[in-house]
């Protein structure tokens, strides 16, 4: 069900292995199904890498749920608890939350049991641009929650992330400025691994434990590049996606040019490690030469930008 994000903080590795006895109990009182007999785990949902993710089927074979297991002592658990709640399904674009075991005192593990939403992960569309419309027209959903919900989430912004690179040397003084922007609620691990699509159509949003504030700018440039990476930093994907953004969301979001200067400083160290995530996903062919070449040419046309903009 689940892809890491390409820019995930995250060094725990995943639990292993199908769920345990006691997980699948615990699943099964959550659901009504009985005994843990009643409830097995049909699959691994791959692309993960820091959830061991599987879904369950209960005795009732209409119902499915989705059991995300995380390392001992994370706080994911809770965390994934508090933004499912106050997304309270999105209308139909995230999961709902069925029951949470936060620290693992029945399943072992910190552990969450949500729904399941239809589709698939597809990061090979047949129409990138697309497909990038259909991610800024849900970002846009996203960052529209209202304020009312957000009370108590944590700061993203306040994390201290190395910086590093040609983008770094262009950001110098701008942080603030970016640090200044207004709040909304932040996926913080939006890129096309993280989305589902069925019959063509984006279907829902998965991996939201580590959602938390930020200015709109955030999510928008980690996301842009991602499309840069996986379509290649030539073509409109990234400029589509900003667009379809900007439509649904009723306003531009700021700074574009600062925010892909941020994203390529947070990840110029780190861009051959995302390797697993797209081959994972059926993309092999993003190698960590192939990755650290897009990742180069988009800092050139980012920067490019940047020098027309000032």
């Amino acid at each position: 069900m689940t892809s890491s994000p390409p820019y995930s903080s995250y060094d725990d590795a995943q639990p292993s292995g199908d769920p345990p006895a006691e997980a699948l109990a615990w699943a099964a009182e959550v659901l009504g199904s009985g005994t843990a007999a009643d409830v097995r785990a049909v699959r691994a949902l791959g692309g993960g890498s820091h959830a061991s993710t599987h879904l369950l089927q209960a005795a009732d074979p209409e119902r499915q749920a989705v059991l995300r297991r995380f390392p001992p002592g994370d706080d994911s658990a809770a965390r994934e608890e508090k933004v499912l709640r106050a997304l309270d399904g999105l209308d139909g674009f995230a999961p709902r939350l069925l029951g949470v075991d936060p620290h693992g005192e029945r399943c072992g593990l910190p552990t969450v049991l949500i729904t399941r939403l239809p589709g698939r992960a597809d990061i090979t569309p047949a129409d990138p641009d697309a497909a990038a419309a259909a991610l800024g027209h849900a970002l846009a959903r996203l960052h529209a929650l209202p304020h009312a919900r957000l009370a108590g989430f944590r700061d993203g912004m306040t994390a201290t992330r190395s910086s590093t690179g040609p983008a770094a040397a262009a950001l110098d003084g701008q942080l603030e400025r970016l640090a200044a922007q207004p709040r909304v609620l932040a996926h913080f691990d939006y890129w096309s691994g993280n989305v589902l699509w069925q019959d063509g159509s984006l279907s829902g949003v998965i991996d939201w434990d580590g959602a938390g504030l930020a200015p709109r700018g955030f999510d928008v440039g980690w996301c842009r590049l991602d499309l840069a990476l996986l379509h290649g930093p030539d073509t409109t994907t990234a400029d589509t996606f900003c667009a379809a953004y900007r439509d649904a969301a009723g306003i531009p979001p700021p700074d574009v040019t600062l925010w892909d200067l941020y994203t390529l400083a947070r990840s110029h160290r780190t861009v051959e490690t995302w390797v697993p995530n797209y081959a994972g996903l059926g993309r092999t062919d993003l190698t960590g030469r192939e990755l650290r070449r897009r990742h180069t040419a988009w800092t050139a046309r980012c920067l490019a930008a940047a020098g027309r903009a000032s």
